[in-house]
């Protein structure tokens, strides 16, 4: 008897969705068109074809790395580059009693993002002992100690802004009423000129100004904890202003450069990071949020037209 070869109706299975982050300028991980349940059997006739965000099927160049088995590599990512990777897989199943054949349609979904390490900053607050609120011996003093910080931490390029103090009175149980100055400033990594500059040198700029502000936020810290010991070892008396022990307080400030944003909800995989804003949405500034824009139709605006 004869066996007749018959193609049978092809069969389109649609697979989830993947969420993949990939950091600015940096490459992708290789993308599979193929699943782990697939990988480990053999496949006949095997074809895979990507499409790209903007609806066209990609081919190799300087930012698409194809191989020859079927795999993606997104190199040098950019904020535009974030969107849809489809790939379809077409394979055949051969029927081993009948030798009759159906085609098999995997679609797999990619959805790439880029994104970024926040910028840190760090709010900062500490309080001194003062023996009067009035006369200008505390601003002086203010100056003075804001002076003497920008100087520790400045081969850092980092500096300190919106610095500024209060004083208030206070009423301690057993200690009677004393007067004390609030002091507040925040350390910040670079001027917008100079990061502009560094970005020209490295892509992992967040990096470098994120570890020097982290270092100058050390040695800060380092330096009020010294003045409590210099207040126990090195003076005969208490001068009329000094460190309150223990008052030096610190919190890290996150932001984003403009087209990024943070969204633990929908980025819940990378919600730490500064994600490139999706169409509908924007960022002009350096918020951590995307705001909503109905005009806008690509990855990482900074404006709403």
């Amino acid at each position: 008897m004869k066996r007749v070869w018959a193609l049978l109706p092809a069969v389109f299975l649609y697979l989830s969705e993947v969420k993949i982050y990939v950091k600015m300028h940096h490459n992708s991980p290789f993308l599979a068109c193929m699943d782990k349940e697939l990988s480990q059997t053999e496949i006949i006739d095997p074809i895979s074809l990507w499409m790209g965000p903007n609806g066209k099927h990609l081919k190799e160049n300087s930012h698409i790395n194809l191989t020859s088995e079927g795999k993606l590599m997104i190199t040098s990512f950019q904020a535009s580059m974030s969107g849809s990777y489809i790939c379809t897989l077409t394979y055949k199943i051969i029927s081993e009693e009948t030798q009759k054949e159906q085609e098999i349609y995997n679609i797999y979904t990619f959805m790439a993002f880029g994104y970024q390490e926040p910028d840190f900053a760090y709010q900062m607050t500490v309080r001194f002992t003062t023996d009067s609120c009035n006369g200008k011996k505390n601003s002086q003093f203010f100056k003075l100690l804001i002076r003497i910080l920008d100087e520790i931490i400045i081969d850092l390029t980092c500096h300190i802004e919106e610095p500024s103090y209060k004083c208030h009175f206070l009423e301690i149980p057993k200690h009677g009423l004393k007067e004390e100055l609030f002091i507040a400033f925040q350390v910040k990594p670079f001027s917008p000129e100079r990061k502009a500059a560094c970005s020209k040198l490295s892509v992992d700029c967040e990096e470098i100004t994120n570890s020097n502000v982290h270092q100058a936020r050390n040695r800060i810290e380092e330096f009020f904890l010294k003045q409590t010991n210099i207040l126990k070892h090195e003076f005969n008396y208490i001068p009329n202003i000094h460190y309150v022990e223990h008052s030096f307080k610190v919190i890290r400030i996150d932001s984003c450069q403009p087209g990024f944003g943070k969204n633990d909800i929908l980025h819940s995989d990378c919600a730490s990071c500064c994600v490139v804003c999706d169409p509908r949405t924007y960022s002009p500034n350096t918020d951590v949020t995307c705001q909503a824009c109905l005009t806008v139709h690509i990855y990482g605006a900074k404006t709403c037209p």
